[in-house]
């Protein structure tokens, strides 16, 4: 009896004075305590509607996210309450009867343990980690308790407790548990939760929510869940919610979607325990990877194992869903490598914006005839794909098909300098000197990332204006540049549509109706790289596939291993579309016109053009000429020849007139091309240099400096090349004046120059001809 009395006095002694010490000094203190956790705060990734893409840990190995009171769900606070502390609005800190009756159970009667900690106490022991099984502890965290009381309002101990509060394992704070134990917000749980919930801090461990068949968490909630009843009541639906066992997620199955994107803007995030709320959709999100996965699946028999793909939406520019590798724990794929951000060539793939240049420089238009002919720059002979030529060609299908022989003249005409400052312009980073990419950029010879290709052609959706991408939803949208023209931007995405879908279904026909795509494909050099990238009503999407080592593989062509991809992704697109969907035809504010155009050439049609087609023209931008290819021709009924003029002998046939490279280009084709026949041998030079195109020389260029090596100065000899019309026959080559060659047309005559500038000149065998200047220097 002695011994409980000494007990009890001990206590009510160091009790009394050290909570009076601590008081009278916490009380006054100056400053007011931190509540913010030691370990900090987890960071939550969200998408555009909050749904969680990823929860990191905090810095202490903990999940713990902040949760402001007012957006965690009143039933979670009113249950924490009536489960922890009645009487917490009433007291001060401490609750003198409630440690009166523990002290007294504890220590006189030796029950059992009662702690009779208020929620500011508790709220004290988890924020200062405070040992409270001896009495020394005790009294701290009473004193610890009254600090926090007398610098903070019951809703800010509230909102710091539950932040704080253990709820089983490593999980803290209702804001981490409800989104781990239930995939919700804290404003968005149910009674039912809440109670769940709320007697898990008295015992976080045995009363684990995620442990199967949970018998000591289920009697507590149990006992809650009647004292709940007595005083706010439950609802039919609530007491059958409560019947039922919950239906928790366990830690380990946290979802960790689009991994590369959310591990780099949590890490980027400044206000630590705020969310990040991305502008990703986590539908659109398990739709890319599950179509990565799918159709990596049935390609890796070919030796391809890997993909990253990109959806924007081009109205705002937020990034919709981003898969950065085929599997981001993999690291024999070195799968944590993100390939929307990695640089790689680009292929073809930017081919359309050097015939936007082109079209708003007035170079070209949709329906212009484009050369696919050998040619010659310099030291730089530059070839297609199939190492084949198609002789004449539209600019429409020199780009669907990706001919590199006229875009290399299209970017020639243009200036690389002027594609290279297009580029800059466009966010393309990190790129060298033009000159260093000299005309091979236009076929992948600098590198882009994903990122930045797919807001070039967001820019095209966009009517020429090119804008950053946006990945968080409190980011604002920036005003951007005008890149391009808006007819140019209209052209081009019409020129891309016509791009033909590797299927060829009834099914694929259906949707190619339905959901027009503007798409390009891309091959970069020794099939290192596979690209798909294109316009899909307001989306751009683009995928690549290849391997992050930069092994080639010959299989890695763009229309065979990105571009199913990529449509398998388009296509799914088409369940989302909406009232707003763009229209394929011209704005009415375009300055744009459709006229007819001569087929074969793509010129205004002349007299004699055989046929012709609707073309798009930008009226006072747009190249216009007549076309002159097809030509009326008097022909001599005697001998077969061209005449002179026309007689009663005489009679008028149509003949096609293609430059020389071209004609050369049909007949190793094949192609039968009506080519004119000679002139008769009675008329004079004069009447036949009056019709017709004169030669184009085609090398030297003087655009270039010719270097010569000082060891082959005396034997350094530079080829001298020109194209003509059908009715040449023979070149004449003249240097300065002075005649240096006569060869047959389509046939390179060859010159030793010397250092300095030179004037160069062709004549053909019917008086025409062209001069250009050339400069040659020393290597140095």
């Amino acid at each position: 009896m002695k011994r409980w009395r000494v007990t009890a006095l001990k206590f009510g002694g160091l009790s009394t004075g050290a909570m009076a010490v601590c008081a009278a000094l916490m009380l006054w203190w100056s400053e007011p305590p931190d509540l913010t956790p030691v370990g900090g705060y987890s960071r939550a990734v969200l998408d555009r509607h909050g749904a969680l893409l990823r929860l990191s840990l905090a810095a202490d190995e903990r999940y713990r996210l902040y949760v402001p009171l007012q957006d965690i769900a009143p039933a979670v606070a009113d249950a924490t309450l009536l489960y922890e502390d009645r009487h917490f609005r009433r007291h001060v800190g401490i609750n003198p009867v409630a440690l009166v009756r523990a002290a007294w159970t504890t220590y006189v009667t030796r029950e059992r343990p009662v702690g009779a900690s208020t929620i500011t106490m508790q709220l004290a022991r988890l924020r200062y980690q405070l040992d409270t099984r001896s009495m020394a502890g005790k009294v701290r965290q009473m004193g610890f308790a009254l600090w926090i009381e007398r610098h903070y309002s019951k809703d800010e101990i509230l909102e710091a407790y539950l932040n704080l509060a253990p709820y089983g394992g490593n999980v803290e704070g209702i804001g981490a548990a409800a989104r781990i134990y239930f995939d919700k917000r804290a404003a968005q749980l149910s009674v039912a939760e809440a109670l769940t919930l709320a007697v898990v801090p008295q015992h976080p461990r045995q009363r684990h929510p995620a442990y199967a068949n949970n018998k000591a968490l289920q009697a507590a909630r149990q006992r809650l869940a009647n004292q709940w009843a007595t005083r706010y009541s439950l609802t039919e639906a609530q007491r059958a919610a409560l019947a039922l066992p919950q239906q928790v997620r366990p830690s380990r199955a946290l979802p960790f979607l689009a991994p590369h994107f959310s591990q780099r803007l949590a890490r980027q995030a400044n206000a630590p325990r705020d969310p990040v709320q991305t502008t990703l959709d986590i539908n659109r999100q398990r739709e890319l990877e599950q179509q990565v996965e799918q159709h990596l699946s049935r390609m890796r028999e070919r030796g391809i194992n890997n993909a990253s793909a990109l959806l924007l939406d081009a109205r705002s520019m937020d990034v919709l869903a981003s898969v950065g590798s085929a599997d981001f724990f993999n690291r024999a794929l070195e799968g944590q490598v993100d390939g929307t951000r990695a640089k790689r060539s680009p292929g073809s793939t930017l081919k359309p914006f050097l015939y936007g240049l082109a079209m708003d420089e007035g170079l070209i238009h949709p329906r212009s005839l484009l050369k696919d002919a050998p040619v010659r720059y310099a030291a730089y002979a530059p070839e297609n794909f199939d190492r084949g030529f198609m002789g004449p060609v539209s600019a429409t299908d020199a780009l669907i098909y990706s001919r590199n022989v006229p875009a290399i003249n299209v970017l020639a005409r243009l200036g690389h300098g002027r594609f290279h400052e297009f580029l800059q312009r466009g966010g393309v980073a990190n790129l060298r000197n033009a000159d260093h990419y000299g005309l091979a950029m236009i076929l992948g010879g600098n590198e882009v990332t994903m990122r930045e290709l797919v807001a070039l052609y967001a820019m095209l959706a966009n009517g020429g204006r090119w804008q950053p991408l946006r990945e968080r939803v409190e980011q604002p949208r920036a005003q951007g540049l005008q890149l391009l023209s808006a007819e140019a931007s209209f052209l081009v995405l019409d020129m891309l549509r016509q791009n033909p879908r590797p299927d060829r279904s009834a099914i694929a026909g259906m949707l190619r109706e339905e959901q027009p795509v503007a798409w390009k494909t891309g091959t970069s050099y020794a099939f290192r790289d596979a690209w798909s990238v294109g316009v899909v009503g307001h989306y751009v999407l683009a995928v690549w596939v290849g391997n992050f080592d930069g092994s080639a593989n010959p299989a890695l062509v763009g229309r065979e291993a990105a571009a199913p991809l990529f449509f398998s992704i388009a296509d799914g697109l088409a369940n989302v579309r909406d009232a707003a969907w763009p229209d394929v035809e011209p704005a009415p504010e375009l300055n744009v016109r459709r006229v007819e155009v001569c087929a074969p050439t793509g010129d205004l049609p002349g007299r004699y053009c055989p046929r012709t087609e609707p073309a798009w023209f930008i009226p006072g931008v747009s190249p216009i000429r007549v076309s002159d290819v097809h030509r009326a021709v008097k022909i001599d009924v005697r001998t077969g020849l061209r005449a002179c003029a026309a007689t009663t002998d005489t009679r008028t046939e149509v003949y096609e007139f293609w430059p020389s490279d071209i004609a050369r280009v049909f007949e190793r084709a094949g192609v039968a091309v009506r080519r004119p026949p000679p002139w008769h041998g009675d008329c004079p030079l004069a009447a036949q240099v009056t019709q017709g195109r004169p030669p184009e020389i085609t090398s030297p260029d003087e655009r270039l400096v010719y270097q010569i090596r000082p060891a082959e100065r005396s034997r350094e000899t530079l080829a001298l090349q020109a194209t003509t019309d059908s009715d040449a026959r023979w070149l004449y080559w003249f240097a300065d004046g002075r005649l240096i060659a006569r060869v047959a047309r389509d046939t390179p005559a060859y010159w030793r120059p010397a250092l300095g500038e030179h004037e160069i000149a062709v004549v053909d065998d019917l008086g025409r001809g062209q001069v250009r200047q050339v400069a040659v220097a020393l290597v140095q």
